[in-house]
């Protein structure tokens, strides 16, 4: 019986040896799905004891942002991965301890605690001795000092764990001074004069959670913003603004659609104090922000003008004393055990195709290193089913130049309509994202059968010598 190359192909792809980095959300997904499609060799590297990355509070691994209050943005009707739902009576909105628990039984559920190397952290991820395009083979170090062999590595280690520091602010400010990625609670700051400067999803939550007792409690948004509610008519909002996510939809049209619905419940943004929106922003939720504004217990700032040991002088002229300054300014996209020379992160951006994919290296991919408007399990799941007919040799991936052209593209969208900030550099609005990863999977697939009918011809095919011919 004549051998199904296609079968061949497969058994040979599904003894490769792969390496997960990170045992959070995208981590857990890219196992799983690995592990469904008959890749059964997979390790997942965990540099903590605990399953589920930053939202597991306190997690020892000494990344995690989670705060005491922190909730998830989305729903939880749209965050669960899409076979794996939430358990019945969690809240509307799952806080940190839910999602922890989710992902540990979702991590239990389809076997990925016994591939994950708990409390082992990656120090090194680099080309082995005779790397080819063809057949790439990866090392990983740990800090053990173990150098184990891979064919493929994903790195799932997140972005949220280096935080950027605004030198006027950490140098200049003779307060006290934290990041909040280190915040954790409100007691600490009970009495004191606050300054949040950064109004993202976690400035304006640690703002809400300090000003009810901080003594003065001021939010500074250096660029216009737009606050979406959560509760409209006793529903979450994002039940009425995906109602509008049909690709026959403008997406302008989407967009003054969902910005008239923030307004008639929130009102204009700068009667709130903050500055009016000339280009884009990544998307920010909150329940109660614009109520403390109203009730003043947040006053809102446009900017900083100078630092003068605990007085800050702002744009408008005023100038107040504080005891803290906690800087929501984000966080650097770094990859410490890979070498800029593999994925350079200059000017803190990721240089990737459809953000997965380094041009120049075979076999290395990464998942979750984006900013999105929709869940982040969604998010990844949609990567994963992108990368795999790769990994399967159902799709060929662009040449390099090709790819480094879509780099360069997304470069030029994001500079187009989004405000210049480090955190907009991977920002990823999932209603043109996810089409995108539609397409270029479509696209590389058929790359792959034409490739394979070419194949196939030049098997086949007889030159008029008798002898195969060569296409």
């Amino acid at each position: 019986m004549t051998p199904n190359p296609r079968s061949q192909a497969l058994a040979e792809t599904t003894g490769l040896r792969y390496a997960v980095i990170g045992a959070g959300v995208a981590g857990l997904c890219a196992a799983k799905y690995l592990l469904e499609a008959g890749f059964q060799n997979v390790t997942i590297f965990e540099i903590g004891s605990q399953i589920g990355g930053m939202w597991c509070y306190g997690n020892d691994n000494g990344l995690s942002s989670a705060y005491e209050t922190l909730h998830i943005n989305s729903t939880r009707d749209i965050t669960h991965f899409h076979d794996f739902p939430f358990k019945d009576g969690v809240q509307m909105f799952p806080d940190h301890r839910d999602m922890h628990e989710y992902l540990v039984a979702y991590a239990t559920k389809f076997g990925l605690v016994e591939h994950i190397r708990f409390n082992t952290k990656v120090v090194s991820v680099k080309p082995a001795e005779g790397f080819t395009d063809a057949s790439p083979r990866w090392e990983v170090m740990t800090a053990a000092g173990e150098t184990l062999p891979f064919d493929r590595v994903i790195v799932a280690s997140g972005h949220l764990s280096t935080p950027v520091h605004d030198p006027l602010l950490r140098d200049g400010f003779k307060g006290e001074y934290l990041h909040s990625h280190y915040y954790r609670e409100p007691r600490p700051f009970v009495g004191k004069r606050v300054c949040v400067v950064g109004a993202g999803n976690s400035g304006c939550d640690i703002a809400s959670d300090i000003c009810v007792t901080a003594k003065r409690t001021v939010l500074v948004a250096r660029s216009g913003v737009l606050i979406a509610p959560k509760i409209i008519f006793g529903r979450p909002f994002t039940d009425f603004t995906r109602m509008l996510e049909k690709e026959w939809i403008p997406d302008t049209l989407r967009r003054r659609i969902i910005s008239l619905f923030i307004r008639l419940f929130h009102g204009k943004m700068t009667d709130l104090g903050f500055k009016p929106m000339t280009k884009r922003a990544h998307s920010l939720s909150n329940a109660v922000i614009v109520q403390h504004i109203v009730y003043n217990r947040i006053d809102v700032k446009t900017g900083i003008r100078s630092v003068d040991g605990t007085t800050i002088t702002f744009e408008d002229g005023s100038s107040e004393e504080f005891d803290t300054v906690i800087a929501g300014t984000g966080y650097l996209y770094d990859v410490p055990f890979i070498s800029q020379e593999i994925v350079p992160t200059a000017d803190n951006r990721i240089e990737l195709f459809k953000r997965v994919v380094p041009p120049d290296w075979r076999g290395l991919y990464f998942i979750g290193f984006l900013n999105t408007t929709t869940s982040l399990p969604n998010a990844f799941e949609h990567q994963m089913r992108w990368l795999l007919p790769i990994e399967k040799g159902e799709a060929l991936l662009p040449s390099p130049d090709e790819m480094r052209a879509d780099i360069e593209a997304k470069k030029a969208f994001i500079a187009k309509y989004y405000y210049s900030g480090i955190r907009h550099s991977i920002e990823e609005p999932h209603m043109t994202y996810l089409p995108e990863l539609r397409k270029s999977q479509a696209q590389m697939m058929e790359k792959a059968r034409r490739a394979g009918n070419g194949a196939r011809a030049a098997g086949s095919g007889k030159a008029s010598d008798g002898r195969q011919s060569s296409q």
